[in-house]
């Protein structure tokens, strides 16, 4: 069955006119395949954290980004066996562009279209035994160390995002997650039990 684990916890902390800022790393482990989501920008912290799995970079079969922001996506390229996978297209490693198949992780892995943060972004509900369904949600949510909301439905589907591209589409997407997720993981922030 399939297996969700946090690597690295994401942060985002406000100082004195910058943010200093990590996204959250997560491993997907399932029959087949090894899914790293959102491998960030803090090689020293991740390749520690692939160490405590005994896991090597060319173990990776997958990494999915779920947008293209600069802080989730830099260290994507230190797989080097991996697919790499974006909202709609594989990218592999002879220089290949393709679009995704239907069900390219597995039936119980399910990229859904989550646009607003950005208009290419992406989440990934995944079923496991344990926690019913996981939702690696990248920044659909995410907020501030100072800032921690409240996790009822109308508080996270208003949630301030000061980088939202489309305020309409990402109160739409946090709906859609809100509605299938037993437990989402923040692109910042703690992992939390959905309260629907």
């Amino acid at each position: 069955m399939n297996k969700v684990k946090v690597l690295i916890e994401g942060f985002a902390q406000e100082n004195d006119g910058f943010e200093k800022v990590s996204p959250s790393v997560v491993l997907i482990e399932t029959d087949k395949f090894k899914i790293i989501v959102d491998p960030g920008f803090n090689r020293k912290n991740l390749v520690e954290a692939l160490k405590k799995e005994k896991i090597e970079t060319g173990e990776i079969n997958f990494v999915m980004l779920t947008h293209c922001h600069m802080d989730h996506l830099i260290l994507a390229g230190i797989f080097e066996n991996a697919i790499l996978l974006d909202s709609g297209d594989q990218y592999l490693q002879n220089g290949i562009i393709k679009r995704q198949e239907e069900n390219l992780l597995g039936d119980d892995i399910k990229i859904i279209q989550t646009p607003g943060h950005d208009q290419f972004h992406c989440s990934i509900a995944v079923n496991t035994e344990n926690m019913g369904k996981v939702v690696v949600a990248g920044d659909i949510f995410w907020w501030t160390e100072k800032g921690e909301p409240k996790k009822d439905f109308e508080s996270l589907i208003n949630l301030e995002d000061p980088y939202v591209k489309d305020e309409k589409a990402l109160k739409e997407s946090r709906k859609k997650i809100l509605e299938v997720a037993d437990w989402i993981i923040p692109g910042h922030g703690k992992m939390f039990k959905n309260q629907k």
